[in-house]
């Protein structure tokens, strides 16, 4: 059928394409790593006290990881993903956006939780397994994508209802470097793009998809000129900077409020392990790190504000001693929140309980009731 062979490559025609070399991808930078201001004129319109206030909730986060990643070690909670040396992301970002948007977590952004109305107690009760803690009530919080990349899609649907809704609010999708070499967020991002959702998809590149290099997890130079393949913008930032974090992400929510959906990369790095699970010293090394630390987010805002007269009205005492009392109360609660009923190993499957079910639980609890001497043989889950 094919008898004519054919001729094969030429190379005598030299075809045009699109090179990723043949792009400019900036870095946006307002405060320089020892606190000099770079750029005047993009220094934010804030008061302040707003400027003070940035730094008392980047203190938080840090405590709360490093007191967190004590609790873990003492068996109080279970495992934790810490967001040290990522501060600078993590409120700023938040910083940018208002109650009413929905902040969909990747798991580090512990005070950008608190500052959206989470309460402590719960993000305790959550990282103890306590599922109660996953409903994230009093706030517009979506549950922790443990799986990497699941949620950007299901933001995209949210992101979707809030358009057709008429409302006056984004998703803001937290996710790592790694997620963006997910499929779902290649089918979240797609459909942003194509819906015109208002949505921000915020990546931390912390440098790891948990041990593996950015460099070896994508060949793409950055995690922003991704959006371009989904007729989006993006917004590459230097993620150790809070304010330039701060003026992306504004930046950005203003857009996708508009109908123009953003992805945008802040450049950080993950100091401590990916969970506490997990021995970093295995895949990097100390000089890497010891480099990053010289790039100390707190350090770097705390010199802008001693550049700029803040720094004296900031009691930093006062700002530790309030967290550290923060967080004893939270554990206080915490641990106070009551041990299980058994008839509870049957909730929270379904919205109505299907027959089968209800007959078992009922079977179960009438045991208990005949023979009480059972209730010794039930293991509570611990505490930590």
């Amino acid at each position: 059928m094919n008898e004519r062979p054919r001729p094969g490559p030429s190379g005598s025609v030299d075809v045009e394409g699109v090179s990723q070399g043949d792009l400019d991808v900036g870095t946006h930078r307002v405060v320089d790593a020892d606190g000099s201001v770079v750029s005047p004129e993009a220094v934010p319109d804030l008061d302040d006290d707003w400027f003070r206030e940035l730094y008392r909730w980047m203190v938080l986060q840090r405590t709360f990881d490093e007191r967190a990643t004590k609790l873990q070690r003492r068996g109080m909670l279970g495992t934790y993903a810490s967001g040290q040396g990522q501060e600078a992301s993590i409120i700023g970002s938040a910083f940018a956006l208002v109650d009413e948007d929905w902040i969909f977590p990747y798991g580090r952004e512990a005070g950008a939780l608190l500052m959206h109305g989470l309460s402590m107690r719960d993000l305790l009760l959550y990282w103890r397994g306590v599922e109660d803690a996953s409903r994230m009530e009093g706030a517009n919080v979506f549950g922790f994508a443990i799986s990497i990349g699941s949620h950007i899609p299901v933001a995209t649907g949210k992101a979707w209802g809030q358009k057709l809704d008429g409302e006056d609010a984004v998703s803001f999708v937290n996710l790592g470097d790694g997620a963006t070499s997910t499929g779902a967020f290649h089918e979240g991002i797609n459909f942003a793009g194509v819906l015109g959702v208002p949505a921000v998809f915020f990546t931390q590149n912390n440098q790891y998809a948990i041990s593996m290099p950015f460099e070896e997890q994508t060949a793409a130079d950055t995690v922003a000129q991704k959006a371009l393949a989904y007729g989006m913008d993006g917004i590459r930032v230097d993620g150790n900077d809070v304010l330039a974090v701060y003026n992306a992400v504004a930046t950005a929510r203003e857009r996708a409020l508009a109908g123009e959906p953003m992805l945008v990369e802040a450049v950080t790095y993950r100091r401590a392990a990916h969970t506490t699970s997990d021995d970093p010293t295995r895949y990097r090394e100390d000089s890497e790190v010891e480099a990053w630390e010289r790039r100390d987010p707190l350090e770097r805002y705390r010199a802008f504000l001693e550049e700029r007269g803040l720094l004296e009205a900031v009691d930093e005492e006062a700002i530790q001693e309030e967290v550290n009392e923060l967080f004893d109360e939270a554990v206080e609660a915490a641990d106070d929140y009551p041990e299980r009923d058994p008839a509870e190993l049957f909730e929270w499957l379904y919205a109505d309980l299907p027959p089968e079910l209800e007959r078992q639980r009922d079977a179960f609890l009438d045991l208990l009731e005949r023979r009480p001497e059972l209730y010794e043989y039930i293991e509570h889950r611990p505490k930590g």
